[in-house]
């Protein structure tokens, strides 16, 4: 059905129950904006209760008292410590694929994003920096914590909520006044509420002949020359626009050496793996045609159920970068070999 129709047909409604023009009007503005932006038409709180599938009392429940339906849990960061994930529980996780699926994903975001983008990824954002004089990555901190209750009712009201539908929107995809890192909605959001800092440092960059992009809270500039003192531009601009830089992750590179953006060498026009990833999963490959993959894990006491499948994930991440490799294309149908062996052996 066209918005026209829809339009027409809300007008017709309301007019049968009776409403005055004024209101009609009102509501019938209301909901030209919402087709206009392509989301759904929510009038109150039952009828978005209805919407997700819920009963009142639960969707009052998460808007009220959120930390009850959230699990946390902590899992190790690639350079050190720990990092919380707050999960959902299933009932909200549902509602939360709802809004994205209905609702966020209908707005743009930057084009320098790459994180959580349909067609985007590490590959992508470490491609506009390959092979570049110099380089200068920076990390913002807290990224998800900073991005607190009232910026997340902003992006709803944006679209033409009305206040109440933006406050309950914005509590279901919130925990405690912030963005949680578990929840499917807060990738998303993340990327829409950065986009005006997308924006600044796009044209900041333009401005000094450099590329940039954004992978998450991972920020990466180069180019043929990055003075040190744009660092402290780079630094006000990311201020500005309600973030925070990490000063113990920024780095800025002007010889040659080693260059990693989001897991993968730069230093050369074409990408590749970090020589590190690749010499590590040799040895571990190595001992495993050898030896026998049983006699590795007994040897290196390894725990993981799926120790089997993540090297075979590893070895397709690492031909994805250089899908020529050799090694890289025996070692997985290797791989492939010794898991098809064990599941034929489960099966009798």
């Amino acid at each position: 059905m066209t918005s026209q129709k829809i339009l027409k047909t809300w007008n017709d409604f309301f007019s049968e129950k009776g409403l005055e023009k004024k209101i009609k009007d009102s509501y019938i503005s209301y909901i030209k904006k919402l087709l206009d932006n392509n989301v759904p038409i929510i009038f109150e709180f039952n009828h978005l209760a209805l919407l997700l599938g819920r009963q009142k009392k639960y969707l009052a429940s998460v808007v009220n008292s959120p930390s009850a339906h959230y699990r946390s849990f902590y899992i190790p960061k690639r350079k050190g410590g720990e990092r919380e994930i707050t999960a959902p529980y299933p009932a909200l996780l549902e509602m939360q694929y709802w809004i994205f699926h209905n609702i966020l994903k209908q707005i743009s975001v930057d084009s320098s994003a790459h994180g959580f983008v349909y067609k985007k990824s590490i590959l992508t954002n470490a491609r506009i920096h390959a092979g570049e004089k110099e380089l200068l990555k920076i990390d913002l901190l807290n990224f998800f914590p900073s991005i607190n209750l009232n910026r997340i009712i902003y992006v709803f009201k944006s679209l033409g909520y009305p206040n109440e539908i933006c406050y309950y929107l914005a509590a279901i995809c919130s925990y405690n006044g912030y963005l949680p890192q578990g929840a499917p909605t807060s990738p998303y959001l993340s990327n829409i509420i950065a986009k005006q800092l997308d924006k600044r440092l796009i044209n900041f960059s333009k401005k000094y002949d450099l590329k940039y992009s954004r992978y998450a809270d991972d920020l990466t500039f180069s180019g043929k020359s990055i003075p040190s003192i744009m660092i402290e531009y780079i630094a006000k601009i990311i201020q500005d626009e309600g973030f925070e830089m990490n000063l113990g992750k920024t780095r800025l590179y002007k010889t040659a050496g080693k260059r990693i953006v989001t897991g993968i060498s730069v230093l050369k026009k074409e990408i590749k793996l970090p020589r590190n990833y690749k010499r590590d999963l040799k040895q571990d490959l190595f001992f495993i045609f050898k030896y026998g993959l049983p006699s590795h894990i007994a040897k290196k006491k390894i725990r993981k159920a799926n120790y089997l499948l993540s090297l075979i994930g590893k070895v397709s991440f690492w031909l994805s970068i250089e899908p020529d490799d050799l090694f890289a294309i025996k070692a997985k149908e290797e791989l492939l070999k010794i898991h098809n062996s064990l599941e034929i052996d489960k099966s009798e």
